[in-house]
């Protein structure tokens, strides 16, 4: 426990530091501050809003049986933990809907700002 509070305290003193990586849907979130009244401050992740589904380039993918999110994510983004991105271009509250039924259409987030047709599908 003490090692995360120094690693907490060390991150909070850096001006513009981030808790979340590069890769994580809340690395762009605004980080909040809420002081108790102790004096005590409490950092939390303040609401992340996703951008409208039809700003998002995207391509169509027809989902096979057996994809899951993270497949999805491996394949087009070359890293499973990206799945969400495919979420958040999806109308879905549960990221299990985005594959629960083979022939089901996803959208997929163009990565890294290609054309379409430099994306293999």
């Amino acid at each position: 426990m003490a090692d995360i509070e120094s690693y907490e305290s060390a991150l909070g003193a850096i001006p513009g530091s981030h808790p979340y990586p590069r890769t994580s849907r809340y690395h762009d979130a605004e980080i909040g501050i809420h002081r108790q009244e102790d004096g005590t401050e409490v950092r939390y992740t303040k609401r992340r809003l996703l951008p409208p589904l039809d700003a998002q380039e995207t391509q169509d993918h027809v989902v096979g049986a057996g994809e899951r999110p993270d497949l999805l994510a491996q394949r087009f983004f070359g890293d499973p933990g990206q799945w969400w991105r495919i979420a958040d271009a999806n109308p879905v509250l549960d990221p299990r809907e985005l594959t629960h039924e083979a022939g089901h259409v996803v959208e997929i987030p163009v990565a890294g700002g290609l054309p379409r047709g430099d994306r293999r599908v």
